[in-house]
């Protein structure tokens, strides 16, 4: 939600340096509203693309496991690494713990 949000203030804060460009109103606030608005929406869309949910269900079987386990900060889960040959992308699983202890 809060991206979302976000997002959409960026987008708001762009549309006004374009009113601001146009009707010659508001000039000062201009840099502001540029580099306010391209900060949050190029921001956010680099936070989208580099940071990946953790995964709840089981990895695909194509995924190859490295052995790579962390307590997940955010979460505080144990999350275990997958590596996906076929795209050349890493996965983060939540280690359900029943299904490894047995």
């Amino acid at each position: 939600m809060l991206p979302m949000v976000l997002y959409v203030l960026g987008g708001l804060m762009l549309v006004g340096a374009g009113i601001a460009v146009l009707t010659g109103v508001m000039v000062a606030l201009l840099p502001q509203l540029i580099f306010g608005g391209l900060l949050l929406v190029v921001g956010l869309a680099i936070e989208r693309w580099r940071y990946k949910p953790l995964l709840r269900g089981g990895p695909d079987p194509r995924w190859e496991d490295t052995g790579e386990r962390f307590i997940d900060p955010g979460t505080g889960q144990l999350t275990a690494v997958y590596f996906d040959a076929q795209r050349g992308e890493r996965h983060y699983v939540v280690v359900d713990e029943q299904r490894h202890s047995s």
